[in-house]
């Protein structure tokens, strides 16, 4: 008999599965809270890559999700406190006072994981669908490749919050930069086709064909020998790199913390309140 007090266990954020012998699938699996993230989804996800990228016989790994939507970003209700988790980063102090404890918190979770993310050696496709919003992007965006499937929206209306974007701020590598600057300054989105069109999409497909789509694609791609991938892939992070994307990562994210100060200053929270009907709505 469970304990009354004994709080029933957290069910499980992500689903690993293994489609073919040499391709992991790794599913956000919370489609009752439309594939928000929260603290204990970031710390799934980052297992469960670091299983198939641990697993030799792993060549390509997929990232796709379940029910309406692949991500609606961050969960704004997430209370989980940093010491329930073993961090992946160098940084510590979590709950001191002031906006040092919160740029600890967000430097570990958001921009850490997320360029930890794009530079794990092996090929990762993102499979998405339906809506891609503001962090959702941020899980979208380190994968290698984006199937989308052809009903996707991809947004980051968090301006109206009184900060820059996401944290992970790489919109003017994968939009251009008069595009960037539309969606974060109108909270626009930017649909599959126009998407591609921009070079952020691979591939469109209809949606009853991402999964097969995309497994076809990770299934072409592990032929090739794993050596050769890992050296693909750096050349082009690297390149990327080159031209500042990891130094414009940094300097952006030191704004979104100064936007988070702002807001705590004007209004004694992370967000500007006025901002979460305007989102909400689609303002």
């Amino acid at each position: 008999m469970t304990d009354a007090a004994t709080p029933p266990p957290a069910a499980p954020r992500v689903r690993e599965e293994r489609p073919h012998p040499q391709v992991a699938r790794i599913v956000l699996a919370r489609p009752e809270a439309r594939n928000a993230q929260d603290t204990r989804m970031l710390y799934e996800l980052d297992d469960a890559y670091m299983r198939a990228m641990q697993d030799d016989d792993v060549r390509v790994v997929i990232l796709a999700a379940d029910g309406e939507m692949f991500s609606s970003g961050h969960d704004l209700r997430d209370r989980y406190p940093m010491a329930d988790f073993d961090q992946r980063g160098t940084w510590s102090g979590y709950d001191l006072p002031g906006a040092e404890g919160w740029w600890a918190t967000e430097r570990e979770l958001y921009v850490g994981l997320c360029l930890r993310w794009r530079d794990m050696p092996k090929p990762v496709i993102a499979a998405v669908h339906g809506k891609v919003m503001a962090a959702g992007l941020m899980l979208a965006w380190p994968c290698d490749l984006i199937v989308a499937a052809d009903d996707t929206l991809f947004s980051d209306p968090v301006v109206a919050f009184g900060v820059n974007g996401h944290e992970y701020f790489v919109h003017p590598f994968e939009l251009g930069p008069r595009k960037a600057k539309e969606m974060l300054f109108s909270g626009g989105s930017v649909d599959a086709e126009e998407a591609r069109m921009l070079g952020m999409v691979n591939h469109v497909v209809p949606r009853a064909e991402l999964d097969s789509f995309a497994l076809d694609l990770a299934r072409r791609i592990a032929l090739r020998p794993t050596m050769g991938l890992k050296l693909a892939k750096q050349a082009v992070n690297q390149a990327m790199d080159l031209q500042g994307q990891r130094a414009a990562v940094e300097a952006a994210f030191s704004l979104h913390q100064l936007g988070h100060s702002h807001n705590r200053q004007r209004f004694g929270k992370l967000i500007d309140p006025s901002g979460v009907s305007v989102v909400r709505e689609g303002r």
